[in-house]
């Protein structure tokens, strides 16, 4: 027997290391299962080189579960190690990465602390966040000489001992004897959820346990129906060919879509397309992105790609390795080139993760293109479900508004679809100014704004419907991007001042007319901070009409969303009171001489400028309607 000390200031590296990974203490079995991935495929490799003498078996990894022992065991039939190779890779290696460890993590931040395992080859010890003591059982696949197995034992102080041992079979089995504070990992749950996290898609396969299942006796029953025998056989939890590691030539696109419902098993909506991703040069990436029906909260889409490293799962969270509106789609990512386990600012800065993620983006974007060039009316099908998607790269990303700038769409009330092109020739006559400025109308909803949008089309304008989440901002990016161009809700103003055409209607009331009559609206407008402005409109416009400015509207829409303009969400929603001076009942009201029957004409045109808003509401709404009866009572 071989005992040792090994070369290590602190007493125990058992606490370092349950402290420098206790808020992530579940992914020791990540490694451990990795490390015996790692050993399987070194082992195929060799064997297929013809450097393994004999057939090399099943090579099935197995996690078992002894829970009166309190031991839980990791066992490959890989390459094993020696002696040496135990003291080489385990000891000398392990422990003074440990020292020097300790000395970087004093005084680093949690960031830099997680992203130093990977630099420390400290893989096997995060068996120690979870165990007091861990034992190593090897045998080597080397024949010939000194290549007896060993055991290998360590209570995670600088002391361990290194002994002969009978195993025959090739390959390695890590026992780890759970602490008191970690009896969670002797549960089968437990255990069985952390193996579908982190080793569902590895290259060899895993079993845990047995599960049951049930096959045909090739016998009915009384009733003619098949009869069925219940059987027990190994519980396998990966597929070791996962379909972003196949060619797209041998895939179908069920194929995909089955992929996907592995992926997300609670997901019952199809995705709308896919992208499938295989680089090798000048970095490795494979994967397979799908296109979601995108939610109106787009929060509820994020963390839906997941990570991968060699198939092994590393995230699902991607910010700082995707543009931030890639994060929207769906699938799987794989890439060694990726730096694991280090900081959002370290990938960020990192090229070979830029290069990554720029590829990524061309390659959606390239997508896109290739469905709107390949059919057209198919594209505008799914175009409401990728919208948000388009427009928060567009918004985000320079380089991705310059892809997608030629195959975005607008849709106006009518449901019909145009490119940025198309639609400003649409409107190039009807909708620019007397300043040479093209003036695109939207609405935001068109049942609310019906009466809007009815003003505007039976003048000859078209108005788009801009009712997405992001549309504000989008709006925003547009008009920064469009030459002499604005943009202004439906409702934002009257119509033919938003256009602002020159020939204006004269005007039926003078101005002290209009003095006159603007106290009786004052009454009723300065109590929910309404301006009063007197317009001379055509008499078939309404006598009254509620507007609310376009630029203080959409500030405040922006703030709901985090537009960093947070404070406009609490200032009071302000709207402009229009009278229509050329309107019969405007007339009627100013000659009315009964105050109170003056008052109450002035109220009930404002009641129902306020309905085509949807502002009336509550108490209002009732008097509003008891009103309209006595009115109506009364002409009868």
């Amino acid at each position: 027997m071989q005992k040792g000390t090994i070369n290590v200031q602190t007493e125990n590296i058992f606490p370092i290391i349950k402290k420098f990974l206790y808020s992530d203490h579940e992914i020791f079995l990540r490694e451990l299962v990795s490390n015996a991935v790692d050993a399987t495929q070194k082992l195929k490799t060799l064997a297929s080189m013809g450097k393994v003498k004999g057939e090399v078996g099943d090579l099935t990894i197995q996690v078992e579960i002894d829970k009166e022992n309190k031991l839980l065991k990791i066992i490959d039939r890989g390459i094993g190690m020696t002696a040496e190779e135990v003291d080489k890779y385990i000891n000398q290696i392990a422990f003074s990465s440990a020292e020097e460890f300790v000395k970087k993590y004093k005084g680093k931040s949690d960031a830099d602390k997680n992203a130093l395992i990977g630099h420390f080859g400290l893989g096997f010890y995060s068996a120690f966040m979870v165990a007091k003591e861990v034992e190593i059982i090897t045998k080597t696949y080397k024949k010939g000489g000194p290549t007896k197995a060993v055991h290998w034992e360590c209570d995670g102080s600088p002391n361990y001992t290194l002994d002969e041992h009978d195993r025959e079979d090739r390959g390695t089995e890590i026992i780890l004897h759970i602490a008191d504070d970690s009896t969670e990992f002797l549960e089968e749950y437990r255990i069985l959820n952390l193996l579908k996290k982190y080793s569902k898609f590895l290259p060899v396969p895993i079993q845990f346990g047995m599960e049951k299942t049930s096959e045909k006796t090739g016998k009915k029953d009384k009733d003619g129906n098949d009869e069925y025998k219940e059987l027990e056989k190994p519980r396998i939890i990966n597929n070791v060919t996962p379909a972003w590691t196949q060619k797209p030539a041998d895939l179908k696109e069920e194929d995909y879509k089955s992929f996907y419902r592995e992926l997300y098993p609670m997901n019952f909506e199809e995705p709308l397309f896919h992208i499938h991703l295989n680089v090798d040069y000048p970095f490795n990436l494979t994967g397979i992105l799908y296109f979601p029906k995108v939610k109106k909260n787009i929060e509820v889409q994020r963390d839906k790609i997941q990570l991968y490293s060699n198939q092994v799962f590393v995230t699902d969270s991607v910010e700082g390795i995707v543009p931030d509106f890639l994060t929207l789609l769906h699938g799987v990512i794989d890439s060694p080139d990726i730096p694991l386990n280090v900081s959002r600012s370290y990938l960020q800065s990192d090229s070979s993760v830029k290069k990554i993620s720029n590829h990524i983006m061309k390659k959606v974007s390239d997508k896109l293109e290739e469905k709107f060039k390949a059919n057209r009316e198919d594209f505008e099908k799914i175009w409401d479900d990728i919208k948000v998607f388009i427009q928060y790269g567009m918004i985000s990303e320079e380089k991705f508004y310059e892809r997608a700038e030629k195959l975005t769409l607008f849709k106006n009330t009518q449901g019909k679809y145009f490119t940025f092109e198309e639609y400003k020739k649409h409107i190039k006559k009807t909708q620019t100014d007397k300043d040479k400025k093209l003036i695109y109308l939207y609405t935001t909803d068109k049942q609310e704004q019906h009466a809007f949008i009815e003003a505007a089309s039976a003048k000859g304008y078209d108005v788009l419907e801009m009712n997405g989440v992001l549309d504000n901002h989008f709006i925003n990016t547009l008009e920064q991007k469009f030459e002499n161009s604005s943009f202004a809700r439906v409702d934002a103003d009257i119509i033919d001042k938003i256009i602002k055409k020159e020939d204006e209607q004269p005007s039926k009331l003078t101005e002290k007319d209009q003095e006159k009559l603007k106290p009786v609206f004052e009454k009723f407008a300065a109590k929910e901070n309404y301006s009063i402005i007197f317009e001379s409109l055509s008499e078939k416009d309404q006598p009254v009409i509620i507007t609310q400015p376009e630029f203080m509207r959409r500030m405040k829409d922006m703030s709901k969303l985090g537009g960093g303009m947070d404070y406009m969400g609490t200032l009071p929603d302000s709207y402009n009171l229009v009278i229509n001076s050329n309107h019969k009942i405007i007339g009627n009201i100013l000659s009315e001489k009964d105050t109170a029957k003056q008052e109450e004409l002035a109220k009930q045109v404002t009641d129902l400028a306020k309905l085509s808003q949807n502002l009336l509401k509550g108490e209002h709404l009732t008097e509003f309607i008891k009103r309209s009866i006595d009115i109506i009572t009364q002409e009868n």
